[in-house]
């Protein structure tokens, strides 16, 4: 069993998102990944299935064309290898949910591009 809360020890990166990994269980990861206002994950897709949760704040979630204004407490799933980019409009705090699959790594990179 694993206990974890997206609202505790929140550390903000100065230039990039901050991502950190709650609970890693033997189907899915969830993870939190945090924003300053202004900061982004520029476009990428995921290998597998995902949700995103805004716990805080307000995202613009861009899937191809299409743009969503998401606020605290809206979600959206995304099917595997959909383009998607994020660009917070407040600072923001979100739970990004992966399958077991899926690699971390490769949400850091994202950020750090």
């Amino acid at each position: 069993m694993k206990i974890a809360s997206v609202l505790t020890d929140i550390k903000y990166g100065e230039t990039t998102p901050a991502v950190s990994v709650l609970v890693n269980t033997t189907t899915i990861k969830e993870v939190r990944i945090v924003f300053k206002e202004g900061q982004e994950m520029k476009e990428h897709k995921a290998p597998c299935p995902i949700v995103v949760s805004v716990v805080e704040g307000s995202i613009d979630f861009g899937v191809g064309k299409e743009h969503f204004i998401l606020e605290k407490g809206m979600l959206i799933a995304l099917e595997a290898n959909i383009l998607h980019s994020l660009k917070a409009l407040q600072n923001s705090i979100l739970r990004l949910s992966l399958s077991k699959a899926d690699n971390i790594d490769r949400a850091k990179e994202v950020v750090n591009k």
